[in-house]
């Protein structure tokens, strides 16, 4: 058995973790590439979301370099993420791909039924190795985003342009190499090591940017176009509260042992949307609320066409523009966007937060003045 796995951002080196602490033979697939899109595009329905046509892409080349198992997280709500498993079967199987699927889900409190599917990808139990290195791909999770937050808050202040992304892509291709769980935390404290000593303007007051949207756009950085290096690189901090480390501790970790999970977006979001409607959109509304608040100058919502939790999330944030005085620009994403045209809205929006921020500014010293 050789087990796959979809891309999404840095996963990867979570998975690979996982896998190599439970002793189980995987493929990391290709990375995502033009390739991946348009075989993905060619076999999944039209009306189908971006993010399962890549997935399936990335499963695709997967099985041509020698996978023969999928492993994929299941999902819950009124949000196609809850199909892909199925999706990905019948594709597979109408390709005449022999891939065997394994969907482990959210336990929902139950963590007998998670170990259950563990043990059924193992074929075996070892309560102790299943808890180590569900432990250790936490652990990992964790310290890849704080790797990769360091990253979005030095970029727009180095002095030399294009030091922040050397260290973190050769992070992110010597890991593939790593063998076991030290070699890969001993290059996450390398990274980080690396990128505290780029040398920075300490005078820089850059623009701050909140990234809100559906996970999979907002985290993939192929899809996404890498929106926060890009925007680093012309002097802006960006901040993503949904990451890989956060799906994992609250909805899989915290869930299972029923810990208290952080849900601050949820109280901010309270007075909009009071519910749980499927994907991130309460994630959206609350942190875009968290951001107005922390003093950001604006938000980008990012999400791929036809998603409909962030279609009632983008229906939502003019009133959260209008509450708490921020600006918010919306990307929904397809396999058609063109990258310029995309670029083309961000520098636009970019421009009119430099000039907001300006005129406060400008404002502020008339009122000192006295004049």
């Amino acid at each position: 058995m050789k087990v796959t796995f979809p891309h999404m951002g840095n996963l990867y080196i979570c998975i690979k973790v996982l896998m190599e602490e439970l002793g189980i033979d995987y493929v990391i697939p290709p990375f995502t590439s033009k390739r991946t899109l348009e075989i993905g595009t060619r076999h999944v329905p039209e009306c189908a979301c971006l993010p399962l046509k890549i997935t399936t892409g990335n499963l695709i080349e997967a099985y041509q370099v020698g996978a023969d198992t999928v492993l994929m997280a299941g999902g819950c709500g009124p949000c196609r993420f809850g199909y892909y498993c199925e999706m990905y079967r019948e594709i597979l199987k109408d390709l005449n791909y022999n891939m065997n699927v394994i969907t482990l889900e959210p336990p929902n409190g139950n963590m007998v039924k998670l170990l259950q599917r563990i043990k059924n990808l193992l074929g075996g139990f070892n309560l102790y190795k299943i808890l180590k290195a569900i432990k250790n791909t936490t652990q990992v999770a964790i310290e890849v985003d704080e790797v990769e937050c360091l990253a979005s808050k030095i970029r727009p202040r180095e002095l030399e342009k294009g030091d922040v992304d050397k260290i973190y892509k050769k992070f992110q291709k010597d890991v593939i190499a790593a063998k076991g769980i030290e070699q890969i935390k001993k290059l996450i404290r390398d990274a980080k090591n690396n990128l505290l000593k780029v040398k920075t303007d300490e005078k820089a007051n850059p623009l701050k940017i909140g990234i809100v949207g559906e996970i999979y756009t907002t985290i993939d950085y192929y899809t996404n176009f890498d929106i926060q290096s890009k925007l680093g690189a012309i002097g802006v901090e960006t901040h993503r509260y949904v990451t890989i480390s956060d799906w994992i501790t609250e909805h899989i970790v915290k869930n299972a042992l029923r810990l208290p999970r952080n849900l601050s977006y949820a109280h901010a979001a309270k007075p909009y949307l009071g519910k749980m409607i499927g994907g991130h959109a309460r994630e959206t509304i609350g942190n875009t609320i968290l951001y107005a608040q922390q003093g950001y100058d604006g938000v980008i919502q990012i999400y791929p066409f036809t998603c409909m939790p962030e279609i009632v999330a983008e229906s939502i944030l003019p009133a959260v523009e209008r509450d708490f005085d921020i600006p918010v620009l919306t990307l929904i994403i397809d396999e058609m966007t063109g990258e310029a045209g995309y670029f083309t809205r961000i520098e636009a929006f970019v421009d009119l937060l430099h000039r907001r921020k300006e005129k406060g500014t400008v404002d502020f010293r008339y009122i000192l003045s006295g004049d």
